[in-house]
């Protein structure tokens, strides 16, 4: 199917080569997917048409040991894309140097790259910079030219081909101008050959030479075409994919179906909602705290926050310290209500009647709406829908019943049940709920859990309370 932003690809011509340099990559290379392999031959081959796109997509091999087999990867794209700059310490000034000369700009295929933008590495703005820039054909870097007091600022080409392998993570920009592919260790039971450069390296050549060959032989509108993008892959994923997919559609035979599945599921891969800001992760946590609740003070929220077991809330301060008031004000306030105002604390009158600083859900549900996915409805055990669950599984949402005086305060709930037997509010770090056999850490504000959960102190039935395990 077809629509005003999609026009069918040119007929195509001849690209058996690319099942030829699939089939040699195969011999050298363990991806870890079909997906894997798919991808990067078509990013090979998209390096020889880099002038059709408006941009060009980064690839890059994670994994979170070596000895995964990026470098090899690496090493075989060598032999397979234009002009290549095989590199692990490349300096800013280095790399702009090479593509700023577009008649003969390089293929940067960047090994280590762990070492620049890595937890140990020194900070390499400027050079993230460039790389990102260099992602569309428009991208350029501005240098000052001349001498003295005579110069002039210059803007210079940044486009280029760029593949990056390294250990753990990087930067968000970069990532999500990324095709992954996450490499992994071989199992005993996958075999790949050795790679002996003097031997392989030529075979790797004469496929390059074949694949500058066939990209010449493309039709003049071949750069004209909008590839039909698989389901649900919009905005900067359909950027990222769209170069390989107008590949793919020009070799014709398997690869179109094979090019949008790889598309959806690499796609899918790097979208993992696990994965997301501190600020995100706040409203997540926020919203599971509220459980369906329209308002909550800010100590209640505080203490629901700092009691989830794998969320950071409980030392996300200086020394280990948990999330204080001012804090949590500041990273709402990021994020505007529906009438564009600063989400903030207000005051809020609760089912008990006292009337503390707090939130209301009216406030945060823009918020939610915009950055969070549609809460589910979780089973209870009479079967009947409870309340929303979040996207993170921290505590689990109450029942389907209003909340009274459950949300009002947590620690006035917990508070009426230490009363009466003058029980001693000494700071507790930990303990063991009675009622639902829970592990929980507490933090005193002038009022706490006593010995009981943040859940059960709540109202949530031990039925329906998250396991910390």
């Amino acid at each position: 199917m077809t629509d005003t932003h999609t026009r069918p690809a040119p007929e195509r011509t001849d690209g058996h080569v690319l099942d030829e340099v699939e089939a040699f990559m195969r011999r050298f290379v363990a991806f870890p997917s079909e997906a894997a392999v798919v991808a990067t031959v078509l990013w090979a081959a998209h390096a020889h048409l880099l002038d059709c796109f408006s941009s060009t997509p980064r690839l890059a091999f994670l994994s979170p040991e070596p000895g995964s087999g990026k470098t090899r990867a690496l090493e075989i794209l060598t032999t397979l894309v234009p002009r290549p700059m095989l590199t692990v310490n490349a300096t800013t000034a280095a790399i702009f140097r090479k593509v700023s000369d577009q008649e003969r700009r390089p293929t940067i295929l960047f090994d280590e790259i762990d070492t620049v933008f890595g937890p140990k590495a020194k900070e390499n703005e400027e050079l993230r910079g460039l790389l990102n820039a260099g992602n569309r054909r428009s991208g350029v870097t501005h240098r000052c030219v001349g001498d003295g007091s005579n110069q002039e600022s210059v803007a210079f080409p940044a486009y280029a081909a760029l593949a990056l392998a390294g250990l753990g993570e990087l930067p968000d920009t970069i990532l999500t101008r990324s095709v992954i592919i996450r490499m992994r260790r071989r199992a005993p039971g996958e075999k790949v050959e050795p790679y002996r450069e003097r031997l392989h390296e030529p075979i790797g050549h004469e496929l390059n030479t074949r694949l500058a060959a066939w990209a010449r032989s493309l039709p003049e509108d071949f750069q004209d075409a909008f590839p039909e993008m698989p389901e649900g892959v919009t905005d900067r994923p359909a950027d990222v994919w769209e170069p390989l997919l107008m590949v793919a559609d020009a070799a014709g035979g398997t690869w179109p179906q094979r090019a949008r599945d790889a598309c959806s599921e690499l796609v899918g891969a790097s979208q993992d909602p696990g994965k997301v800001s501190l600020g995100v992760r706040l409203l997540a946590d926020v919203r599971t705290a509220f459980a369906g609740a329209d308002k909550m003070g800010t100590e209640a929220l505080l203490e629901a926050l700092c009691a989830m077991e794998d969320a950071p809330w409980a030392e996300i301060g200086a020394g280990g310290k948990p999330i204080d008031s001012r804090r949590l004000s500041r990273m709402l306030g990021k994020y505007p209500t529906a009438e564009g105002a600063p989400i903030k604390p207000r005051t809020v009158r609760l089912p008990d009647g006292t009337t503390p600083k707090g939130y209301t859900a009216d406030d945060l549900a823009d918020a939610w709406a915009r950055y969070l996915p549609p809460m589910a409805s979780q089973k209870g055990a009479d079967g009947a829908c409870g309340g929303p669950v979040s996207a993170t599984r921290h505590i689990s949402a109450t029942e389907n019943r209003p909340l009274t005086s459950g949300v009002a305060a947590v620690a006035d709930v917990a508070d009426s049940r230490e009363t009466g037997a003058g029980a001693a509010r000494a700071p507790v770090e930990s303990g063991t709920c009675p009622t639902c056999h829970r592990t929980f850490r507490r933090y005193q504000r002038g009022t706490g859990y006593g010995s009981q959960c943040a859940s059960c102190a709540l109202g949530v039935p031990p039925t329906q309370t998250a396991s910390s395990a």
